[in-house]
């Protein structure tokens, strides 16, 4: 175990470089010079002269070789430090703080959600196959896979707003500070993301208990005797879990990274919302960090998912 994880670790630092090196190229080479792109586009009817663009280039680091540019971004980075917005002129650090845990939390209700309410009708249309049952479960699920996210949010503002007259909180909320006020900021974004992904959870989850229940092993368990539910429950479900765990990482990571449409629609302040405005702002500096915060988050999870597959599968050895 001790040498996998070595192993994986090991493998994951070439990742993160190159994850650097892309956007930090990336950045470097789309149309157009930053500074000149934020004075004419994002400063209005204000022009920036030519003293103030070349010192905004100096305090951005833009007038040194790539290189050194490269080497200095890393440089902050491992200290924590990750600039200063150019225009809100707020340490990015300080946005992350902010906004992260509120992104955070959204993210790991919705995956909760997801499986809560997934697994269990995945399960439920496996077992009950070709029975009426399975055929509603199986509309409910197409129904939920094809509705997009932002308009299940949209419909639960407008159903709250003009029934219940109820309006999510637009200031950020901590659960530590006011756990019933963070509640009424973040169920309503959860639900609009895990519900799409419990249906996605709910179809997986069906199509590996269908292939894991005529298994080799299952058909030994059942042969030594063990009742149905004792081999469902301690060698089907185990293992079918193993693609679902797969595509709830993966999902996380793109949660973690923030719904801008849910997020707009609730009026969330976020970590993808923040990510839109500072393109919309031509911000350079916030696009860069963040970008390669999400990177990090990506390579983080994955490692997670790895790991996660040894305690399910005893077939999975780790080398």
């Amino acid at each position: 175990m001790q040498t996998y994880l070595l192993s994986r670790l090991g493998a994951s630092i070439p990742t993160i470089f190159g994850i650097t090196v892309l956007i930090f190229v990336a950045m470097r080479v789309l149309p157009g010079d930053p500074i000149a792109v934020i004075a004419s586009e994002g400063a209005g009817t204000q022009r920036l002269s030519d003293e103030q663009l070349a010192y905004a280039r100096a305090s951005l680091g833009l007038d040194r070789p790539y290189w050194l540019q490269y080497a200095s971004w890393m440089g902050d980075v491992a200290r924590g430090n990750f600039g200063t917005s150019f225009w809100r002129g707020e340490p990015i650090r300080d946005t992350i703080l902010r906004r992260g845990p509120i992104t955070a939390q959204i993210a790991l209700m919705a995956i909760l959600i997801s499986w809560l309410l997934g697994v269990p009708v995945g399960l439920l249309s496996a077992l009950k196959r070709n029975s009426p049952v399975e055929y509603v479960v199986r509309v409910l699920v197409t129904l939920f896979m094809a509705i997009p996210s932002f308009w299940i949010g949209l419909t639960v503002v407008l159903v709250g707003v003009l029934v219940f007259t109820w309006r999510p909180p637009l200031s950020i909320i901590y659960f530590w500070d006011d756990p019933f006020g963070n509640l009424q900021m973040t169920i309503g974004p959860a639900v609009a993301l895990g519900l799409g992904l419990a249906a996605v959870n709910a179809r997986m989850v069906r199509a590996t208990v269908l292939e894991v229940l005529h298994e080799d092993f299952a058909r030994t368990a059942r042969a030594k005797g063990l009742s149905e539910n004792l081999v469902l429950w301690r060698h089907v479900f185990r293992n079918a879990l193993l693609p679902v765990i797969t595509l709830s990482g993966l999902a996380l990571g793109g949660l973690l990274g923030g719904s801008v449409a849910v997020e707009r629609a609730f009026g969330v302040p976020g970590l993808g919302l923040a990510l839109v405005q500072a393109l919309n702002e031509r911000d350079w500096m916030m696009i860069q960090n963040l970008v390669l915060l999400y990177g990090l988050i990506f390579t983080a999870i994955n490692l997670a998912v790895d790991l996660s597959y040894g305690w399910l599968d005893p077939r999975i050895r780790y080398q």
